[in-house]
């Protein structure tokens, strides 16, 4: 039985979680991206390193600390995990503020990256079966939209004075707070608590191990990603010759395609399923990707960013729509915890390996490297058995008719 099931109202709790979320990742994408590094550098007179170990902590505790949140949220209510994390969101928000002292500004950047873990998890937890990639695609319109815009939207805000960027961050934390404590959720430990963590564990394993063929793109997608995330800017103005107005706006046209498409691919996935989605989004990012590293217009950045959207938005959803076949009912959070750390390593392991790469002085190796890794997983996706794409209980009777 679905964790959705057992709440009182699933179809009216995931649009008040997935608002909620927007008003989140507004607050994350406002304050590490663009408040934090200005106040801290400008106002607190703190390094940069500093700054950027903070915003790396942030994202390390909050990517290894899901499976542990998804350990409580099968055994405590969803409400009490939830408060809890805003509640210690809150104080890593407090500390950071009224701190000038380098190492307490990484534990409360720490503190936040626990506080905001639970959100996702829950949201994840509350999507049924029935269109679960349209509701997937829905969660992370509401992620791209909420990250995008908190970090535009702080970045004009910050023109008028330091505290008022901060009055509107806690403005959006609270209504984040507010919306998610509206939702309707399990009020009652699950009755998996009574499972031993090693069943669970081993359950988990089971369910994996028929979807192991997903596994190469868990790991090695999030890797690629970050390889190039710390270097955009940089390869954007050295490389392409764009200005930083110029890469704003090619990215807002590449993650408006992917909000905008998001939806309608998840739908298109319910109706048609497989792994062509997974092929086709991982092999035209991969593509695109590695024709930007020899764009010579910006006309031709825009069109490649523009097929980077398309093709993030197909995967997306049809990706984590498939892991979620493989999710035990016995133990829904613990293991979209697990699975979101596990995703969560390679964003850690991606920008060392792009650091490495680019120190010998060429930004191009990275990005190179990195449609490669992406053009492995579609190879690897297109050579699987379409069988491995499908739901467990097809699974099992084709091997049952096999066996027969």
């Amino acid at each position: 039985m679905d964790i959705a099931n057992k709440t009182e109202a699933p179809d009216a709790a995931l649009p008040r979680l997935g608002l909620a979320l927007f008003f989140i990742e507004w607050v994350r994408g406002a304050f590490l991206v663009a408040f934090l590094p200005v106040y801290a550098i400008d106002h607190l007179g703190l390094s940069a390193a500093a700054v950027g170990i903070a915003v790396s902590i942030h994202y390390l505790t909050d990517s290894l600390i899901k499976g542990f949140i998804g350990y409580l949220l099968d055994r405590l209510p969803h409400r009490t995990v939830l408060h809890s994390g805003f509640g210690i969101a809150l104080a890593g928000l407090l500390l950071m503020v009224t701190t000038n002292h380098a190492g307490l500004l990484i534990a409360a950047s720490a503190l936040l990256g626990a506080g905001l873990s639970p959100i996702w998890i829950i949201c994840m937890s509350h999507v049924r079966e029935e269109n679960r990639a349209r509701q997937m695609g829905s969660l992370y319109v509401y992620w791209m939209a909420g990250l995008g815009l908190g970090t535009v939207m702080i970045n004009v805000i910050m023109d008028w004075g330091l505290t008022l960027s901060l009055l509107a961050i806690g403005l959006f934390f609270a209504a984040g707070w507010v919306v998610a404590g509206l939702a309707r959720l399990s009020e009652a430990p699950a009755p998996q608590a009574q499972i031993k963590v090693g069943e669970q564990f081993a359950a988990l394993w089971h369910k994996v191990k028929k979807g192991g063929f997903l596994m190469p793109g868990m790991l090695l997608q999030t890797a690629a990603g970050g390889m190039i995330v710390p270097l955009l800017t940089t390869f954007a103005v050295n490389q392409l010759g764009l200005s930083h107005s110029g890469l704003s706006l090619a990215l807002l046209i590449g993650g408006g395609a992917a909000v905008l498409l998001m939806v309608p691919m998840g739908k298109l996935f319910d109706m048609i399923g497989g792994k062509w989605f997974l092929v086709l989004g991982f092999a035209v990012f991969a593509v695109s990707l590695y024709l930007l590293t020899s764009a010579g217009s910006f006309v031709s950045v825009v069109v490649l960013a523009l097929l980077m959207g398309c093709a993030y938005a197909t995967l997306l959803p049809s990706w984590n729509a498939l892991m979620a076949l493989y999710i035990p009912e016995s133990s829904v959070g613990m293991s979209w915890g697990l699975l979101f750390s596990v995703e969560g390593l390679g964003a850690v392991i991606g920008p060392f390996i792009g650091g490495w790469l680019a120190s010998g002085g060429n930004e191009v190796i990275p990005f190179k490297v990195s449609a490669c890794i992406f053009g492995v997983i579609s190879l690897i996706y297109l050579l699987s058995p379409s069988e491995k794409f499908a739901h467990p209980e097809r699974q099992s009777k084709l091997q049952q008719q096999q066996t027969n």
